[in-house]
């Protein structure tokens, strides 16, 4: 079947943004064995009335760079059971914002957790990945690139 025009490639691993969390760019692992997408977060903390439960949580994009520190806000969409890649199940917190990759920018939903020893800060899971996009295993990087020094701008 030929690539519609405006089909996306994407390979294992893409630079995103989250511009509703104020994260111009993160390194993400595109999972297709990953339901859900996943970003990395620490100190969360849940506040603001039952009826619109709302979530502020720190997160550190650079995994070199400790001292990088962005804080965010959300509203709790849901709370989830989830299996990580080694069984261990967590209750995690549901946020919606909207993904970039590219020029494209489209709403996504992730849970919160701690990925402090992994590698990628967020997971891209296959909910994510819209119908026009294809993932190339075999490539990295196939959408244009950004940078962590966009945080020195903002």
């Amino acid at each position: 079947m030929p690539l519609m025009p405006s089909s996306l490639i994407l390979g294992w691993q893409e630079w995103v943004a989250l511009p509703d969390l104020g994260l111009p760019a993160l390194k993400a692992k595109i999972d297709t064995g990953a339901k859900t997408s996943s970003l990395h977060t620490h100190l969360i903390e849940p506040y603001g009335p039952a009826k619109r439960p709302m979530v502020r949580f720190t997160v550190r994009p650079n995994p070199k760079r400790e001292d990088l520190e962005i804080d965010a806000c959300a509203e709790v969409i849901d709370r989830r059971a989830v299996t990580s890649s080694n069984g261990e199940r967590e209750l995690r917190y549901v946020i919606a914002t909207r993904v970039r990759i590219g020029e494209l920018s489209w709403p996504i939903e992730i849970t919160l957790a701690n990925r402090e020893r992994l590698t990628y800060r967020m997971l891209l899971g296959r909910q994510a990945i819209r119908s026009n996009m294809l993932v190339d295993p075999e490539s990295s990087f196939r959408q244009p690139k950004l940078s962590y020094t966009l945080y020195s701008r903002s």
